[in-house]
Order: C-alpha cells, then sequence, then structure tokens
C-alpha cells in the first residue's frame, strides 16, 4: 500500500490529520519511524493555565443581586477561555497525540463541573497521564476535586455511604456494567468514604469520616480503602478488556472485533497497565491500516474544528464562535451531556448538525453570515434567553481568518487537482468528486468545495 496513505491514516487517527507541510517527510518515513516521531512530538507536557484563580463560586451566589451577576459572568468567562485555550492548544501544537487521547480521556471520564479551576485541573490530570500508566491516570481523576465534586463523594460519610462515585467507577471507568455486583457497589462505596477536598482544591482523606470497618470486595476481605478498591478492579482482566474495546472505537473502528479487541487487551494488561505500549501496538498491527479501518470513522466534532484549523492556519477575530460551532455540533469541550460522556459514531450526526457541517468550511474559508439557531444544552437555555442581544449573537458574521497565502505556498506544485483531493480526504475519490476536481477553477475554490462534501466528515 502506497506509504502515504498508511501516515495519512495514522495521523487521521492518532492526532488530527496531516496537512500539506509534513506531506514530503512523510513519504520518505517508514511508518514505525513516523510512529516514533509522533510519540517524540508529545513527551513534553505543558498543562494549561489560562484560569489562575479558584474563585467559591458557591459563596458568591450567597450575595446580593449584583453579586450573583457578577459571580455568573465570571464563572462563564473562565468557562469560556478553558474551553478556547484547549481549542486553541489541539489547533497549533505538535503534540498530536498528546492531546487527541487528552480529548478520548476527556470523554473517558466525563465530567462537568461550575469550577472552571477544578475543570482545567482535571484536564491537566489526563494531560499529565494520557500517555502514561493507565492506574496513575485513575487514582489522580478519583482525587481530582472535579470527579469528587460530579460524583457526590464529598457527601460520602461513615454510615452514610453515598454510592454514586463508587458505580460510576465499576460501570464506566473501569470493568464495565455486568462485571460487579450491588453488594460491589455498596462495599466499594465504603471504602471511599472520606475523600473529597478542602477549600482550596486540595484531596484530603477525612479520618473522622471513613469507614474503617471491614469490607469485602469482588473476594478480598479487609479493612479497605479506595486505593485498594482500585488496585483490585486493576488486577481484573475485564478491566483492560473495557478500556481496550472504547480505545478501538475511538482509534479502529466503530464496530469493535472483539478478536482484535482481545489482542490488545493482552498488551494493555501485560504491560501493568502502561498506554504506551498499547497505543504502539496498535499503530503498528497490519490490521490497523486494513481498508475497512480506514476513512470510515465520523469525525467528532472537535476533530473537525481543530483539523480545520489546523490545515488552514485559521485565526479568529471573535474566537467565541468556536464555541457556537462546538454548540451546533453537539460537542462542546467540557460540558459532556452525562457521565457516560459523548456516545460518538454516527450519534455526531442528525439533520441539524449535518447541516452546520457541511456549511461550516466554507463559512470559515470564505466568510459570511452563519445563523446559530440549532442544539443548546439544557442547562444554557436560561442563560441564552436571558441574553438582550439574542439574535445578534446567534446570527453571526464568522470573521475568521485563513491563511491561504501559507497554505497555498506548502501545496506542492506538482500536484494535480485530484492529488490535492486525495491527499485532504480520507475515503478514495468518488468519481464525482474526481469529477468536480477537475473541472474547479483553481485550488482555492477546489478546497472549498471539498471540505464541505460529506467525505470530509470522515477519518
Amino acid at each position: 500500500m502506497d506509504n502515504l496513505k498508511l501516515i495519512k491514516h495514522l495521523y487521521a487517527r492518532a492526532g488530527f490529520g496531516l496537512c500539506f507541510p509534513d506531506k514530503k517527510s512523510a513519504e520518505h518515513l517508514s511508518i514505525r519511524k513516523e510512529i516514533k516521531e509522533l510519540f517524540k512530538a508529545s513527551e513534553t507536557n505543558e498543562p494549561l493555565n489560562v484560569v489562575q484563580e479558584n474563585i467559591d463560586y458557591m459563596k458568591l451566589l450567597t450575595g446580593d443581586m449584583l453579586a450573583k451577576k457578577q459571580a455568573i459572568q465570571q464563572q462563564r468567562q473562565q468557562e469560556k477561555d478553558l474551553n478556547l485555550a484547549w481549542m486553541n492548544r489541539m489547533s497549533t501544537t505538535d503534540a498530536q497525540l498528546r492531546e487527541k487521547m487528552t480529548l478520548f480521556w476527556h470523554n473517558h471520564f466525563a465530567c462537568r463541573t461550575n469550577n472552571a479551576f477544578y475543570a482545567q485541573q482535571l484536564n491537566n490530570i489526563q494531560r499529565t497521564y494520557a500517555l502514561g500508566n493507565f492506574r496513575d491516570l485513575l487514582l489522580a481523576v478519583s482525587k481530582s476535586p472535579a470527579m469528587l465534586q460530579f460524583l457526590n463523594n464529598q457527601q460520602n460519610h461513615k454510615g452514610h455511604p453515598n454510592e454514586n462515585f463508587a458505580r460510576e467507577l465499576m460501570e464506566l471507568f473501569t470493568i464495565g456494567r455486568g462485571n460487579y455486583t450491588e453488594q460491589d457497589i455498596k462495599e466499594s462505596a465504603r471504602a471511599f468514604t472520606g475523600w473529597g477536598f478542602d477549600k482550596n482544591g486540595e484531596f484530603k482523606v477525612r479520618p473522622f469520616q471513613h469507614d474503617d470497618g471491614e469490607k469485602t470486595f469482588m473476594g478480598k476481605t479487609g479493612n479497605l480503602n479506595g486505593e485498594d478498591i482500585i488496585n483490585r478492579l486493576l488486577e481484573q482482566k475485564q478491566t483492560a478488556a473495557f478500556i481496550s474495546n472504547k480505545l478501538y472505537k475511538y482509534l479502529v473502528n466503530d464496530i469493535p472485533d472483539p478478536a482484535r479487541v482481545n489482542e490488545i487487551a493482552e498488551v494493555f494488561y501485560n504491560a501493568n497497565y502502561e498506554i504506551k505500549p498499547l497505543l504502539e501496538y496498535v499503530f503498528t498491527v497490519d490490521w490497523f491500516y486494513d481498508d475497512k479501518n480506514m476513512g470510515n470513522m465520523i469525525k467528532s466534532p472537535v476533530s473537525f474544528l481543530v483539523g480545520l484549523n489546523r490545515q488552514f492556519y485559521i485565526t479568529y477575530q471573535r474566537p467565541e464562535v468556536l464555541l457556537e460551532f462546538q454548540r451546533a455540533l453537539g460537542q462542546v469541550l467540557f460540558y459532556p451531556p452525562n457521565v457516560a460522556g459523548w456516545p460518538g459514531g454516527r450519534n455526531w450526526i442528525d439533520s441539524s448538525s449535518l447541516m452546520y457541517r457541511f456549511k461550516i468550511p466554507s463559512m470559515v474559508l470564505d466568510g459570511g453570515l452563519i445563523d446559530f439557531a440549532g442544539k443548546t444544552d439544557p442547562e444554557d437555555e436560561a442563560y441564552l434567553a436571558s441574553m438582550r442581544n439574542r439574535q445578534s449573537a446567534i446570527n453571526t458574521k464568522v470573521q475568521a481568518q485563513p491563511d491561504w497565502d501559507k497554505f497555498l505556498q506548502n501545496v506542492p506544485k506538482s500536484l494535480s487537482k485530484t492529488d490535492i483531493a486525495q491527499f485532504m480526504l480520507e475515503p478514495n475519490l468518488s468519481a464525482t468528486i474526481e469529477n468536480a476536481a477537475g473541472q474547479s477553477a483553481d485550488i482555492k475554490t477546489l478546497v472549498i468545495e471539498l471540505v464541505s462534501t460529506p467525505e470530509y466528515q470522515l477519518c
């Protein structure tokens, strides 16, 4: 198979797509060397640091009406700043693999919090361990204020256990539904009693609230604490299988192949839950590059937007439009629909979001108005309703500047329009696209047409 096609596929799944400046080097590197380069570029971990103040909003919300209004505005601004900072990071970084995996863990450990400082902290935990050890990641997430608050473990006390965190830990984060009992939930909830955080957002075990009695969890008996529960869950091979199944759906194919998932799970379990060996195995194994696994997955809204930004060096005079794009397409960073996260796959597409997917690229690349009358998060309804100039905020000029000079300079002069089309799209070209490519007036017109096709939605 064409080496460039393999490397394009690798970058479509392990990153946010291959851009024209990378084409030349990609053609001359072996797939194994390109994988090494991908990991090397993601060795450094640079945390996001846009939210620098941990504001106690609950305290502010007890003040007068003016204080409440200011608190809500400040909270919204921090959330917006954090979202846009991460979008910018993904759109510009060389550490594509680290950010793509941070995006995976962001959905795996789906969490909503009104405290942007806690949300940033959790995002940085996911970035730090994105290519590290799953146990370290799981433990750090379990101790984060964002997750402890979201899943009510702050209210998990001796004598009055709250089972919410314990249940989701098993159902969604580790072993999966059907592989534990209700008694396991009860016993593990007792083990996590006393886990919480202080007013500074520091993890604390509160001994007087911890149940130090004997517990039996998955066949193990003793004065078990939260870390004991996590260790016991990781001893089960089913946990490796559960995570591997989700990663297969993220990196390979929406429809899991049980035999392939078992292969990955064996590697993951035997590597003591190190994430890097699992990824290296997936990216080097032959079946990853099978035709049935190429150009067959729908890009998530965030990957779709980030891919556009990276390919065309887009800057936004009004970056907030990226939040409106996310809302219209059904994936607002830091706002998963529930604790199970975004379901992904074909769920990304409905009649409303598909219209926006076809419309957004030409709006961004060629200027113009876009009507944001579509999806809103239920929690945003009241906020939107209260906006005075709602229509002017929703029917808005995109005000985006792609760097066409830079883009066109990086397109090799030797490429035909059909070659350009094949480079920019992951699926094989249809006769319709080949004909359209041949008839395009110039490269700029061609690429705007290409990114507005159904094929551009696939990776």
